[in-house]
């Protein structure tokens, strides 16, 4: 099902707050916060988006293509015609499974003031609260072999076909996502039953993701990073490892690329400059993780992004 996409923001990289660190949200207002994009993943470096957070609820429909999503607890395929709910506050990163065909995701994002109105309303404590404070809810997928899944998903689909233009939009579109929550309600009921489960690695490992990100020029240390969360380097090692499933040090390099692959984006500093302000060193230790990281050289991305970027413009 093609969708129209009108009103839809068309998302190839992503941004973030200072000081949070949260995904930035381009067009997020706070009188009707709600966006829907579309996630081109075939356009990232790396055909993959990194950890990240957002306060904001994700309903996503694959429409090409196949994704992986990454969580603390593991991660889920998301073949065409699959989708599903992204928790508030949840760490994830998402991944093309091809490196050749188009990946194109939907996406409905949205606070849940939204649906609650106003703050400890009936409807927000029944409904909304138990899910979006869950921890042990991180991502709720939807495929179609599953007829109950199957309505859910149709329900995501048709909300796009909203018009920002047409009378009544933003009631119609809360309308749509209100009946999709209730749905979505039902279906995570069991595992609301299970309980709460402790979030404090959720936590520390968000305060050393921002030491990361406000220090990444800089020399880290396994030490000093694991102080900014107050724990061991054991403990460290031992979050990283339950919630981003890497090491401390694959999480530096990965976030100095991505910060790599921004700076040639939009600037015209030298290949070395970028690579010592991003603290990866010499050139051609830079050059070595480029490639495996982008599968081109920093010449041939930054030629490959300021070529499409002069295109768009004209």
């Amino acid at each position: 099902m093609e969708q129209g996409g009108i009103g839809m923001e068309k998302i190839c990289s992503i941004s973030f707050f200072d000081g949070s660190k949260e995904e930035l949200l381009p067009g997020f207002t706070d009188d009707f916060p709600y966006i829907a994009s579309r996630a081109e993943l075939d356009q990232y470096a790396g055909r993959f988006v990194p950890w990240h957070w957002h306060k904001t609820v994700e309903l996503f429909y694959m429409e090409s293509g196949s994704l992986e999503y990454y969580t603390p607890k593991g991660k889920t395929v998301f073949p065409a015609g699959s989708g599903g709910m992204v928790n508030a506050n949840v760490l994830h990163m998402t991944k093309a499974l091809s490196r050749t065909e188009k990946n194109r995701q939907l996406l409905h994002i949205f606070d849940v003031s939204l649906l609650a109105g106003e703050r400890e309303s009936r409807i927000g404590k029944k409904y909304i609260a138990p899910i979006v404070t869950a921890p042990q809810i991180e991502v709720i997928p939807l495929f179609p072999e599953n007829a109950g899944q199957e309505e859910i998903l149709k329900c995501i689909r048709e909300a796009f076909c909203f018009s920002p233009q047409e009378f009544g939009y933003e009631m119609k579109l809360r309308e749509a996502l209100s009946k999709i929550w209730l749905m979505l309600f039902a279906l995570s009921r069991p595992m609301l039953e299970k309980g709460r489960e402790s979030s404090k690695s959720n936590d520390r490992i968000k305060m050393m993701m921002i030491y990361i990100q406000e220090h990444y020029p800089e020399k880290i240390s396994v030490r000093k990073l694991a102080e900014a969360a107050f724990l061991s380097e054991r403990e460290c090692f031992r979050v990283f490892q339950d919630c981003l499933h890497m090491t401390p040090v694959e999480y530096m390099k990965s976030y100095r690329l991505q910060m790599a692959c921004r700076m040639l984006e939009k600037g015209q500093e030298s290949v070395t400059a970028i690579s010592h302000a991003c603290g990866l060193g010499s050139s051609s230790y830079f050059g070595k993780l480029f490639w495996e990281y982008a599968n081109c050289t920093p010449g041939q991305y930054r030629k490959k992004w300021q070529d499409r970027d002069t295109k768009g413009r004209k």
